[in-house]
């Protein structure tokens, strides 16, 4: 598929303008308390936006660093360095994250993780790969015998009843818990079999597109915390291996409310 083909160029090239970084100091600017903004970001994102417009004059763009640019019916959803904080303090989890969305639908994605050299991507009806190898869900069918990713929103201080809420009681009810940085990783470690499920509050587009058509094309389930169909464009996400979701659910149901 030429848009697939398309975003695993893409993720690798942007993955090596982080790899350029990865061991230096580096530069961070504040977007917020809790949020920070490397010049690995910028020059990352630069080197997507303009290769995307090189090959797809008339493809929209959605972008972490720089916002919306463009219309109609495809979509390049992209966010250049997921996991900022980590990568500053040269902790090894974060990654490139590239989706393609055509009339609403996220049709395939990738998402590259270069310290590890973990290329993650999947197309509709064709399946999701690590680095060529087809990726299958776990086969966990109990949450008490699950692992568990989460993340923290930027305004986690805002929100810090609603988060510990979720957060203790699924300690309480799964095997363990993990809270990684990066939520397109959380998402492929999942559709790997890596963990079994992941929930997050307050995220966007480009932090969850390309992990959604790879996790689902894993045999995954995503949704919002009640169980409706998921959108991208939702500030909730639920995504598990199928087996356990009515567990994480249920578990939701009985946290604290916004």
């Amino acid at each position: 598929m030429e848009y697939l083909d398309f975003s695993i160029e893409l993720a690798r090239a942007a993955g090596d303008v982080l790899k350029q970084y990865m061991a230096g100091e580096k530069q961070v600017e504040l977007k917020g308390r809790a949020n920070l903004v490397t010049i690995a970001d910028k020059e990352s994102e630069a080197l997507m936006i303009r290769r995307i417009r090189e090959r797809y004059p008339k493809h929209a763009i959605l972008a972490e660093e720089s916002g919306a640019s463009g219309a109609g019916p495809s979509k390049w959803i992209i966010d250049p360095l997921d996991g900022t904080t980590n990568f500053a303090h040269q902790y090894p989890f974060f990654s490139v994250s590239i989706g393609f969305e055509q009339a609403g639908e996220i049709l395939c994605g990738a998402v590259y993780d270069p310290w590890r050299d973990e290329l993650f991507s999947g197309a509709r009806g064709a399946g999701s790969f690590l680095n060529g190898q087809r990726l299958q869900v776990s086969g966990v069918a109990r949450l008490g015998d699950g692992l568990l990713t989460t993340g923290f929103p930027y305004r986690v201080r805002e929100k810090i009843a609603i988060v510990m809420s979720q957060f203790e009681a699924f300690i309480l009810e799964s095997q363990a818990v993990r809270r990684g940085g990066s939520a397109a990783l959380d998402m492929c470690y999942t559709a790997l079999g890596r963990c079994d499920g992941f929930w997050e509050l307050d995220l966007h587009p480009w932090d969850t597109a390309a992990g959604l058509v790879i996790l689902e094309e894993a045999g995954g389930r995503v949704t919002d915390f009640k169980g409706n169909p998921y959108s991208v464009y939702m500030k909730e996400i639920l995504a598990s291996n199928g087996k356990i979701h009515e567990e994480l659910v249920e578990v939701l149901e009985k946290t604290v409310k916004e």
